[in-house]
């Protein structure tokens, strides 16, 4: 992977509590995946950034690989990958989400 670019991907992530890349944006999702993980976290009502990667083709394939995850939306939470969409619904209708959401905003 491009450093520079690996660079840009651990500052987004480190410098923002919970990130979420996804496709298209908050109020517009661009897929029901992105859609549904923003639900989950809209449902929380805890603060989040993300970052639309249909806006750049090379972070696009670059969280991917930083990741080793291949598919959109990726969730981060205190500089942590979480998963996508299934692990983030998973996690949220077992209560373990949460919990750990609250730490993180809080800390």
């Amino acid at each position: 992977m491009n450093p520079i670019l690996q660079t840009k991907i651990e500052g987004q992530i480190n410098n923002n509590k919970i990130m979420i890349y996804m496709k298209g944006t908050p109020n517009a999702p661009q897929c029901g995946f992105s859609a549904a993980t923003i639900q989950v976290f809209k449902s929380l009502g805890v603060p989040f950034e993300t970052i639309d990667i249909l806006q750049d083709p090379e972070l696009r394939q670059g969280i991917k690989e930083f990741s080793n995850w291949p598919t959109i939306p990726q969730v981060y939470i205190g500089g942590e990958f979480i998963g996508g969409c299934d692990i983030v619904m998973e996690m949220h209708n077992r209560g373990e989400l949460a919990p750990i959401v609250q730490e993180v905003v809080n800390s």
